[in-house]
């Protein structure tokens, strides 16, 4: 076939490489622009605009393409079979939705019509799921609506993090991309429109989300909401005023009793907070404002923890 494609981050990148391996023509590719990154902040292009150009692909990079008349002039002229997406990140507006031949095709990361949205792969985590997968369907004007065409189920390991999920759903979802396009050229893959029950909506994280919360959530709820929330937000909370990330934690066994929310438990070189209902989770590794990442027993040498020390509380 020939296809545009579009697609941005690193998640994106197998389903071109597999696309190209398939023997498609990929005429054009379309990505977000260039960003700053980094401390540097210095300019850098996306993960498939890198791959793209490294297989000698033709490149476009449109700021705004709802009522872009140059992009769509260009689009129109290659005329393509089909269009994919995958985590291109922008609403494709109707012009574009009805300009291919077989559609706009796009590899959604989870079970639709479950975790509708930005952000599937990691509140699938933070929710505590054992199961998602990925799902090929067309796209139309509803967010994540259209009607499927081909999923599969990806299990979800109980101390897999989002980060590791992303990697294993890109793997997977490329020859299943592969698979829909060959099933739509035949004419053996009839499109199923998605029922509308279960469904949930998976919003694009924000920094709050990795807030600690001990008076709310059990210690399994945190550290399901840790694995999601990696890379970012993590998980945060507050000692003695100063911002706190713990980057490694662990439910623990319920052998402390009962302690007000965010009360610490020092027991040897471990380092424990009480959650909701009457749960524990260990803190392995954590890093105060303004210092380095340490483990658990060097944080505790050079820290003193006042005997009634919490986390999470809000300074006056």
């Amino acid at each position: 076939m020939k296809l545009v494609f579009c697609g941005t981050p690193a998640f994106a990148v197998p389903t071109l490489e597999a696309l190209l391996a398939a023997g498609h023509e990929i005429a054009l590719v379309v990505s977000q622009p260039d960003r700053p990154v980094g401390r540097t902040q210095q300019l850098t292009a996306s993960p498939v605009k890198q791959a793209a150009l490294a297989a000698g692909l033709a490149v476009t990079q449109p700021e705004k393409i709802r009522n872009n008349e140059e992009f769509r002039a260009q689009l129109e002229a290659i005329a393509p079979d089909a269009i994919v997406v995958v985590a291109y990140g922008r609403i494709l507006p109707p012009w574009m939705l009805a300009a291919p031949r077989l559609g706009c095709i796009n590899l959604h990361g989870s079970l639709l019509p479950k975790y509708r949205g930005a952000a599937p792969i990691q509140w699938a985590v933070a929710m505590g799921d054992a199961w998602t997968g990925n799902t090929t369907m067309l796209l139309e004007e509803g967010l994540d609506t259209g009607p499927i065409l081909l999923q599969q189920t990806v299990e979800i390991g109980p101390d897999q993090t989002a980060a590791d999920l992303f990697e294993r759903l890109a793997r997977a979802g490329a020859p299943l991309m592969v698979e829909t396009l060959a099933g739509l050229a035949a004419g053996t893959l009839h499109p199923q429109p998605q029922t509308h029950e279960g469904a949930t909506y998976a919003p694009l994280l924000d920094r709050e989300d990795g807030r600690m919360d001990f008076a709310a959530r059990t210690a399994p709820e945190l550290y399901n909401r840790w694995r999601g929330f990696q890379p970012w937000p993590g998980a945060f909370t507050t000692l003695e005023g100063k911002k706190l990330i713990a980057h490694r934690l662990s439910v623990a066994a319920p052998h402390f009793g009962s302690a007000e929310p965010g009360q610490l438990h020092v027991e040897g070189q471990r380092l424990f907070a009480a959650c909701a209902a009457n749960t524990w989770i260990e803190l392995i590794e954590l890093q105060l404002e303004g210092k380095k990442r340490l483990a658990a027993a060097e944080f505790l040498r050079g820290n003193q923890l006042a005997a009634n020390a919490r986390l999470g509380l809000r300074q006056r």
